[in-house]
């Protein structure tokens, strides 16, 4: 193996999904009503509307009422409070406060539109 390259999601609203990763700060590589596609470095993110897919195959996966159920994308920051400050100054509502963890992370939690969790944390 070589890397990990991306994720693709389904998600209600791909509007409303490329306004809430945007005030995020991730960079927008595509942003039309069927794809958004967001970068931050090398990594990507790939949002689809879920009532659109239209191959056999993903139909079952798109229809879930529970998006990404047990899944967390952990994303690292320089400073926790100062981004989790800057994101309630967005106006952005965290799902958690930042708080200290045994593994040595310093983390909190927001949930995208669809109920997809970012973790943003430091290690300590």
């Amino acid at each position: 193996m070589k890397s990990i390259s991306g994720i693709v999601h389904y998600v209600k609203d791909v509007k409303k999904t490329a306004n809430f990763y945007k005030a995020l700060g991730f960079k927008i590589e595509i942003n039309k009503p069927d794809h958004l596609s967001i970068k931050l470095n090398w990594f990507w993110l790939d949002f689809h509307p879920a009532d659109r897919e239209n191959k056999p195959e993903f139909q079952k996966e798109a229809s879930f009422s529970n998006k990404g159920a047990g899944l967390f994308l952990y994303i690292s920051v320089n400073d926790v409070d100062e981004f989790y400050k800057g994101l309630l100054a967005k106006g952005l509502k965290p799902s958690s406060k930042p708080r200290d963890w045994p593994w040595g992370n310093r983390e909190f939690v927001v949930r995208d539109p669809d109920g997809y969790k970012l973790v943003f944390f430091k290690k300590k």
